[in-house]
């Protein structure tokens, strides 16, 4: 009887492969938007969006419009982030307190932020307030859910033994809870950090004279595609940044508590 040995494919060779259908997908896209017949208008060419792209960054017109968006992000995703896993920890805790507040926190995520913009413009002004709120929003739900779901993955029978010992609830939460919570919070930190950008560039669609979100407001006036495309491509490129960014934080964090461990 053989056996037949598997050994998983080298990383490189992944990336690879996820290159190369990334060219074979930009020159389908090249091919089709040369000689298909359509309007730039309609579908530029990925040369002609590598043009606007580089255009716009040599000249610097993009780099206001990127520090209003990651401005916005942040203010937006460290609200709402330590909103949410305060107020996860809090419900964990507290039975009541999820019995009363859950209702009203699940309602403000069923409403669209799209619908609830153009009442913050009124309220908080037209500019950063307004986008970071709406990001906050956004990003808020992941993290507090993902904390409430994890911190009640406890075994029971040590959370008797914590109390047999006579542990305080704060010490419960901080050496037995959280430590085993802590791949679900992170996980939904990564949702957020995803959320908190399209957060960020729907905010800035009504609330904000600057931002990637309000150049795609404006190529659409002016009709110019390709700064358009331009504009999709950044915010794709910081959405891939902070999400590997996260991931980096997450292994760096499991890897120093299984080492506490």
């Amino acid at each position: 009887m053989t056996t037949v040995s598997t050994t998983a494919a080298p990383p490189w060779r992944h990336r690879a492969l996820a290159a190369a259908l990334l060219l074979a997908l930009l020159a389908a896209w090249e091919w089709t938007a040369r000689h298909a017949g359509l309007s730039a208008l309609v579908l530029p060419a990925p040369s002609a969006v590598a043009a606007a792209l580089w255009t716009g960054l040599r000249s610097g017109y993009f780099l206001p419009h990127l520090g209003a968006t990651l401005h916005a992000l942040g203010l937006g995703l460290a609200g709402g982030g330590v909103a949410g896993l305060l107020t996860g920890a809090a419900l964990a805790e507290s039975p009541l307190l999820e019995r009363v507040l859950r209702p009203y926190v699940v309602v403000s995520q069923v409403v669209p932020k799209l619908a609830l913009a153009p009442l913050f413009v009124l309220w908080f002004g037209f500019g950063t307030a307004s986008t970071a709120l709406i990001t906050g929003l956004i990003c808020f739900f992941p993290l507090m859910e993902n904390t409430l779901t994890g911190l009640r993955q406890a075994d029971p029978q040590r959370l008797q033994l914590f109390r047999i010992l006579g542990a305080t609830r704060w010490q419960t939460l901080l050496r037995l809870k959280l430590p085993i919570a802590l791949p679900t919070v992170l996980a939904g930190l990564r949702m957020a950090v995803v959320l908190a950008l399209v957060g960020a560039v729907v905010g800035e669609f009504i609330g904000a004279s600057q931002g990637l979100g309000a150049v795609i407001i404006a190529s659409q006036g002016m009709m110019d595609t390709s700064l358009m495309f331009a504009a999709l491509v950044l915010i794709a490129a910081i959405g891939l940044l902070l999400y590997q960014a996260t991931l980096l934080i997450e292994r760096w964090l499991l890897r120093a508590h299984a080492g506490n461990d």
